[in-house]
């Protein structure tokens, strides 16, 4: 299988797309907003065009209001994968939410499932207490307090969620180790442009957003019934055009902050990439000219199990 990793706006789906076209593959998708159906604009899909020349998988699966854990997402894609290669096809697993490839390939320690009541009570408490489920945190399981800062607030309520829960630390349940994927040779290639020059692209990508019908998109959504508090509207881009739609931001705020913030989640997405040693890195962005993919089509060719696989 290969693997294209790299922070957002790097062109991966568009590599994703050439390769497909050059092996006997299909796409499999590791993207943890694309996964829900009617959230377009504002993650970047392909178009239902694109889409139909090569088949995808693990997009638009979810409805809004549902929730979906890396966990189940490492269950569904790995039988995935064993669907594709059972068609005597090559899958290749393309996106930038690395917890989820995480997950794929390493498998997740067995903790217990969500609790959406406990997880809302210990919210309540670190709204009413700043940093207190953090030092609590401390006092269950040092270990991983340690490694999680005091102000993550997200990570803060999973490891005491399963404290809580499974009565033992994260930290102990996390050396128990996990299952990898196995049946699988994963080639991880990263893609790694100028990071002026994508932050160029990813400041363009944001305007024309807002440009291209992100707002109408929200309104949208909302006049469907789904709620304001549904997972997916807390990420970039759709909770500042929920913003502009309350009247707290204009356009042009909402634009302006969403910019900023996607270029610092483009920076954290290299960091979490460049940890993993089993990527290879590979200059600039994945819609370079043809000559350059040629080139890394000829040194994926050398790979002999993934030769037999070219058209």
């Amino acid at each position: 299988m290969i693997a294209l990793a790299g922070p957002t706006g790097s062109g991966k789906s568009s590599l994703a797309l050439w390769l497909a076209k050059q092996f006997r593959a299909e796409i499999v998708s590791c993207d943890s907003l694309q996964i829900y159906r009617h959230f377009d604009i504002g993650t970047a899909k392909l178009s239902e065009a694109e889409r139909q020349e090569v088949p995808h998988h693990l997009l638009d699966i979810l409805d809004p209001d549902e929730t979906f854990s890396a966990g189940e997402y490492a269950c569904i894609g790995r039988e995935i994968l064993s669907q594709v290669a059972g068609r005597g096809n090559v899958p290749i697993v393309v996106g930038g939410t690395g917890f989820y490839l995480r997950a794929l390939l390493d498998g997740l320690f067995p903790g217990p499932q969500r609790d959406e009541l406990l997880r809302a009570r210990l919210a309540q408490r670190e709204e009413r207490r700043k940093g207190s489920l953090h030092r609590l945190l401390r006092r269950v399981d040092p270990v991983a307090a340690a490694r999680i800062h005091a102000n993550d607030t997200k990570k803060l309520i999973r490891a005491l969620e399963v404290c809580l829960l499974a009565r033992r630390p994260l930290s102990e349940l996390h050396a128990k180790g996990s299952a990898g994927l196995e049946g699988f040779s994963p080639l991880l290639i990263g893609l790694d442009p100028l990071r002026e020059e994508l932050y160029q692209v990813l400041n363009n990508r944001c305007a024309q957003m807002f440009e291209s019908g992100l707002l109408e998109e929200v309104t949208h959504l909302l006049a469907m019934g789904y709620s304001r508090e549904c997972k997916p509207f807390e990420s970039l881009g759709y909770k500042q055009a929920l913003l502009v739609l309350s009247g707290i931001y204009t356009k042009e705020e909402a634009r302006e902050e969403t910019q900023i913030e996607t270029r610092r989640y483009a920076k954290r997405q290299w960091t979490w990439f460049k940890k993993d040693t089993r990527v290879s890195w590979i200059p600039g962005f994945g819609h370079w000219p043809e000559t350059q993919r040629n080139t890394l089509k000829t040194l994926l060719l050398q790979d002999s199990s993934l030769s037999k696989y070219f058209l």
